[in-house]
């Protein structure tokens, strides 16, 4: 997909923290245009956008995955790829490769499709380890080496992983240090009934998501995200979110505790979703309705099978252990 250049609500240059809600307001509006009655998903994944990381989805088949990131990509111009991870697929079908030119007499490369905005890594733990980790430098770097050589990637730039929970034979598990480069873990859930009912009664044979707009200029996406930088943190709130992620690496109740780049994006995340409402400084609020969606995958508790539920219990064990500053 590659829209043209169009008129954005928000030019660039033109970036502040004050005309931020109205930014957020119009891109969630677009996508809920095609992903309907998810709401809350369609605003943790903007926020997850605004804040320059990247977004793992996990749920069954055919809840909205693929659309949501489409109708994401869609909507804020930028060009979109989508990649089916295989068993069988290669680094070099997601980085690119070179291919020997005859008539010039040299390796010309051809990139691949995590040259795009927003990519989509469809079924991610199908792919193998080696395949897995090509998106690694990527995520964390905003770049890719290929033969020696350093190539930078678009700005922005966002890889949406999915993965089905419930089918695990023949699939490889993301490591933990694949885990911790994803901002957020989702799960886009069942469409309520009433949504539902109006899919049945719509079921024209056509891509929902073409229809859609660009809402703001792909271009601006980084400036915006820079002028969020000036959103306030108290130093009592930056002191709150430390102490729960060092208590996670103290407490016996972790195998595994919140990392420093997890602690970087929660912020950066909180950031976000306090100027989405208006506010040009950080609550505590903002960060423990962020907790669960941006550490639990994080982090491993002692004494359980590694299962999202208990990861997300003991988050909130730790959020209600830790004193709230006032």
């Amino acid at each position: 997909m590659n829209p043209e250049p169009v008129q954005s609500t928000l030019p660039v240059g033109t970036a502040s923290i004050s005309t931020f809600p109205q930014t957020f307001e119009s891109v969630c509006s677009s996508i809920e245009r095609v992903v309907r009655g998810k709401r809350p998903v369609i605003q943790l994944a903007v926020v997850c956008l605004f804040a320059g990381g990247h977004l793992l989805v996990e749920d069954v088949p055919g809840v909205g995955k693929t659309v949501l990131s489409k109708a994401l990509a869609r909507s804020t111009g930028g060009r979109f790829s989508r990649v089916q991870f295989t068993p069988d697929l290669l680094p070099s079908d997601v980085i690119g490769t070179s291919v020997w030119n005859q008539s010039s007499g040299e390796f010309v490369f051809h990139r691949g499709p995590i040259f795009s905005n927003v990519l989509l890594a469809d079924e991610i733990n199908r792919a193998s380890p080696k395949t897995q980790s090509a998106l690694l430098e990527a995520m964390a770097e905003n770049q890719v080496t290929v033969d020696g050589a350093t190539i930078g990637l678009e700005h922005p730039f966002m890889v949406i992983a999915t993965q089905n929970p419930l089918e695990h034979q023949g699939t490889y598990p993301l490591p933990e240090s694949q885990l911790d480069r994803f901002m957020m873990k989702l799960s886009m859930g069942y469409p309520g009934h009433d949504d539902e009912l109006g899919l049945l009664l719509n079921t024209k044979i056509e891509d929902q998501t073409s229809k859609l707009s660009p809402v703001i200029a792909t271009g601006s996406i980084p400036e915006i995200t820079a002028a969020l930088e000036g959103v306030h943190v108290a130093d009592s709130v930056a002191k709150y979110l430390l102490a729960i992620a060092r208590e996670s690496r103290s407490s016996d109740r972790f195998i595994l505790g919140i990392s420093p780049r997890a602690l970087i994006g929660w912020l950066r995340a909180s950031k976000v979703l306090a100027a989405a409402q208006g506010r040009a400084f950080v609550s505590p609020d903002d960060a423990k309705s962020l907790a669960v969606h941006v550490l639990a995958h994080r982090v491993i508790p002692a004494g359980a099978r590694y299962g999202p539920a208990d990861a997300s219990a003991a988050i909130r064990e730790l959020l209600d252990s830790t004193p709230v500053p006032t």
